[in-house]
């Protein structure tokens, strides 16, 4: 068993500080800050990190910060393997944040780091800024206590937040260098509690876009011209109801389904049994609302295997103070619909253009204009040897089993890493648990979770070590 003094001493004393200064850099991804190259604080956390990473005593260690022409930076870092002769483990994680959203508490804010109760409050700490210090205190505990290990390379990359699209160019770059990989470890998911390790098993994919429906040319009073003119937002009812069923939630083309495998079914199962209904009461219902399912292995497979649609975004619509006797022109919604992690984002985009502007109502003006399209992923099966090494750390770790779970969210440098990558098994992991709000006001890190998620991490690239010397 690896000795976790070290990994702790070093959460404490190095990782915690290092993660306060960059909890403070507002290194907000491109898609959110179309400037990042002239404001610069992309550049500054990439600083912090690697001066952390080349502080890091661990022979051979090679640190590298790669820019290819009109792409964010990339932190590279290669270990040499510890007495195993072939193998390679790739670890990944990402420096960039997403906004500062409102809600924060007061004392505190999404570049102003507050440590209470154990967590670390702020934008960009679990989500991901802890990976690349989890990753390298994880294999220092391996080189101080000679523990065998294969081959280590790290891909810390600067644009997740707004889906990876520099990262295919990077992979294809950087593959002579990174060459066969089998154990991938990606430290930029969830987990279902603090209790255990766990393991993410899937993702959703995404279809995004806007649907605009346009009735006039400029606005006319709501009583000169109701009943005589349709509603743009009526229209955009009736679109959206071709979708989705609006009294239960389901979507109704079978395009967009599924089927979901007996192994995942049984891992639903197991987990709701160990959550209990923390599956549901994890969320901040208003008043008396219910959920759309009771049973937990039931939300759990709503929220993972099962497609969805959120309506984020809208335009036309005045603020209610602003609003006066009107019949609107238009009406804009940007729609989010979650994907079964086997669908093709790309597809179903152009499926939902086709769906709504058939045949539009009233012969209106409709259009849908996709906006992003993102393939889930499924975890290829575990191998005997990773299942036995991932219940062992957290057995070693946690005094608990270790879970598996899929997640709803989209995540889409997974199913580039799969692709890439086919022969591997993967290891997809990471501290965003319960009501730590990645993305959202008050995101936090739980800091003793993810010091012994850093001590799960390194053992079980010493299992992957031992596995290929057996």
């Amino acid at each position: 068993m690896i000795a976790t003094d070290r990994i702790y001493r070093q959460w404490d004393d190095e990782i915690v500080p290092r993660l306060v200064e960059y909890v403070r850099i507002p290194a907000k991804s491109p898609h959110f800050d179309p400037s990042w190259a002239e404001h610069g604080h992309i550049d500054r956390v990439v600083a912090l990190a690697e001066g952390f990473a080349r502080a890091q005593p661990i022979p051979g260690l090679v640190v590298e910060v790669i820019r290819l022409a009109g792409r964010t930076p990339l932190l590279y870092f290669e270990v040499p393997a510890n007495g195993t002769p072939k193998g390679t483990v790739l670890i990944y994680g990402h420096l960039d944040k997403q906004p500062e959203m409102v809600g924060w508490r007061p004392d505190g804010g999404p570049w102003t780091p507050l440590i209470d109760d154990g967590k670390l409050y702020g934008r960009g700490g679990a989500d991901d800024g802890y990976a690349i210090f989890a990753a390298l205190s994880a294999l220092g505990a391996l080189h101080a206590q000679g523990v065998r290990h294969a081959r280590c390379v790290g891909l810390i990359e600067t644009c997740e937040e707004s889906g990876s699209p520099d990262l295919p160019a990077y992979l294809e770059a950087l593959a002579p260098r990174i060459g066969h990989v089998d154990l991938v470890v990606g430290l930029d998911s969830g987990c279902g509690d603090y209790e255990r390790l766990w393991m993410t098993t899937s993702l959703r994919g995404l279809a995004a876009g806007t649907l605009k429906v346009e009735v006039l040319t400029e606005g006319v009073h709501s009583g000169h011209a109701s009943g005589i003119v349709p509603s743009s937002f009526r229209i955009a009812r009736r679109l959206i109801e071709r979708l989705e069923d609006a009294t239960t939630g389901r979507i109704l083309p079978a395009a967009f389904h599924a089927d979901i495998p007996e192994e995942r079914l049984a891992q639903a199962r197991e987990t709701a049994a160990i959550l209990g209904d923390v599956v549901i009461r994890e969320y901040p219902f208003a008043g008396d609302t219910q959920p759309m399912a009771s049973d937990g292995a039931e939300a759990l497979l709503n929220r993972s295997w099962r497609p969805a649609l959120s309506t984020i975004g809208a335009d036309g619509l005045p603020a209610i103070t602003d609003a006066g006797n009107v019949l609107r022109p238009s009406t804009s919604l940007k729609l989010s619909l979650r994907l079964p992690p086997p669908i093709d984002g790309e597809a179903a985009t152009q499926a939902m253009k086709a769906l709504f502007e058939a045949d539009a109502p009233y012969r209106a003006n409709v259009t849908f204009h996709p906006e992003q399209g993102a393939t889930g992923w499924n975890a290829p099966p575990t191998a005997p040897w990773l299942a036995h090494a991932l219940d062992r750390a957290s057995q070693a770790i946690y005094g608990q089993p270790s879970a598996a779970i899929g997640e709803g969210g989209t995540i889409p440098f997974m199913a580039m890493l799969g692709k890439r990558f086919p022969q591997a098994q993967f290891l997809i992991t990471g501290v965003l648990g319960p009501h730590s709000n990645a993305h959202g006001p008050n995101e936090f890190l739980h800091i003793d979770y993810a010091k012994k998620l850093t001590a799960c991490v390194a053992e079980v690239i010493a299992a992957h070590a031992a596995h290929l010397w057996e």
